[in-house]
């Protein structure tokens, strides 16, 4: 579903690389990089997990949590409670963070345990993510992340109500400092490997959805949504 983003400084059309910096440059294997943001959007929108990374009290912390993406702005939503929420309330011009996601596409096994590896898709963000207070921001915040797990659900859902969006905070996360970084392809063994018995190859990974399960107390005369029968 798509959501009408606030104000970025983007317009419609804009397609230019997201440029380089030290912390997107990959100290290895540097060809499998890229700074395209079409790619960027594309391994985002297909997922729905990100897991956020900051530093509490002089230590890392990782949490797995979900997000959604408008525009050039990525927003994760909590309990005004939580941690990491309330830091990036507090700090000023908001909380350094780094937020990844992975798709993982295939397992590649190699004749050699030093060359299994995967294919897989990712990106990584650097960042300050800062507190959403604007109510129209929030609103469009809180439906995109409803809508990256189940696109069309925001619109088949009872909105928060005051009690429950007091109780909730958004942080969000501009897309500057980005960069995605692909594998494909096969093993890459050794030369003198290639004579070992050992199989060798792809193993390769999809995701799928099982039939809607229904709640118990669900009126039996209401249908599977049709966003989901497309899942």
């Amino acid at each position: 579903m798509q959501h009408t983003a606030p104000p970025d400084g983007t317009g419609p059309g804009v397609a230019a690389p997201y440029t380089p910096t030290d912390r997107t440059v990959p100290t290895r294997s540097r060809e499998r990089a890229s700074y395209d943001r079409e790619l960027v959007h594309s391994i985002l929108d297909e997922a729905y997990l990100c897991h956020l990374g900051f530093v509490r009290d002089g230590a890392p912390v990782v949490l797995p949590t979900l997000f959604g993406r408008v525009g050039e702005r990525l927003y994760v939503h909590g309990s005004t409670g939580s941690r990491p929420l309330r830091s990036a309330k507090r700090a000023e011009p908001g909380l350094p963070v780094c937020l990844t996601v992975t798709h993982v596409d295939a397992l590649v096994l190699a004749r050699s345990a030093f060359h299994h590896s995967m294919n897989y898709r990712s990106v990584v963000v650097h960042g300050r993510a800062v507190d959403v207070t604007d109510p129209e921001e929030r609103r469009i915040a809180l439906d995109a992340i409803v809508d990256q797990v189940v696109p069309g659900r925001s619109r088949d859902s009872r909105p928060g109500d005051a009690r429950e969006l007091a109780a909730t905070a958004v942080i969000r996360l501009d897309l500057d400092e980005v960069s995605a970084k692909v594998r494909t392809g096969g093993p890459n063994d050794e030369p003198e490997d290639a004579g070992l018995p050992h199989w060798t190859g792809i193993v390769p990974l999809t995701r799928g959805y099982a039939a809607p399960v229904p709640a118990d107390d669900l009126d039996p005369a209401i249908p599977v949504p049709g966003y989901l029968a497309a899942l």
